[in-house]
């Protein structure tokens, strides 16, 4: 089975719309629950998906995730790993 790829757009807009805190979210999600081998996570600092106004935006594999905030993350990981 497939790592899932996360990516977590950090240009400027999506950054200071909350996505500082989903990627601390992400990180401690893995490391609380062993995961770290499990997932590849990508950030990447250009305009994702041009899509700035919808931000913070968060992609996992090819599904767009929009405003994002940290408790959205949250679910995003939970439901990406049930039973953690």
């Amino acid at each position: 089975m497939a790592k899932p790829k996360i990516t977590i757009c950090i240009g400027s807009s999506c950054f200071s719309r909350g996505n500082e805190r989903n990627v601390e979210v992400v990180q401690k999600f893995l490391d609380e629950n062993n995961l770290k081998d499990e997932v590849d996570v990508e950030l990447e600092g250009s305009l994702c998906k041009g899509r700035c106004a919808d931000g913070p935006i968060i992609l996992v594999d090819d599904k767009v995730y929009t405003k994002v905030d940290s408790g959205v993350m949250l679910d995003i990981m939970k439901k990406l790993f049930p039973g953690k």
